[in-house]
């Protein structure tokens, strides 16, 4: 009997911990998606994306920031390590931001997601180093 129970604890406790870090994946493309609208009004506010990265009120070091750390289980993104923008031709006119997801069933290792300011959201594969491309500020 007591086998029996343990068999069935490990199992239960398997799915609870894909279902945890499935909750916690989708935290962070929720997250990263209210970044979308903040970024509208940031821009309506100042026709420029400059500072959106470092911004604490509505950018990515907001609150934002810290719930997608949260999730992450404590990683240590600051705010242009997550967020990137456009430096090349009309510099402060677009932004993107990515972050990693935890590792589930249906999101591998090295599973990325990524924002940006023309509305995308992908997911990847892609390390966000690469998929948030700093010069161009979007999403590969």
């Amino acid at each position: 009997v007591i086998a029996i129970i343990a068999v069935l604890a490990a199992i239960v406790l398997v799915n609870v911990t894909q279902y945890i870090a499935k909750g916690k994946n989708t935290a962070i493309k929720g997250n990263l998606a209210t970044l979308l609208t903040n970024g509208a009004v940031f821009y309506d506010t100042g026709s420029t994306y400059t500072a959106f990265d470092t911004n604490t009120v509505s950018g990515c070091s907001s609150s934002i920031l810290a719930a997608i750390n949260n999730a992450k289980g404590g990683t240590a993104y600051a705010g242009t390590d997550l967020c990137k923008i456009g430096t090349t031709a009309a510099p402060g006119t677009t932004w993107c931001a990515c972050s990693t997801l935890n590792v589930t069933s249906t999101e591998p290792s090295g599973s990325t997601f990524c924002v940006d300011s023309t509305g995308k959201k992908t997911q990847t594969t892609t390390a966000c180093g690469t998929e948030c491309v700093a010069t161009t500020g979007a999403c590969l």
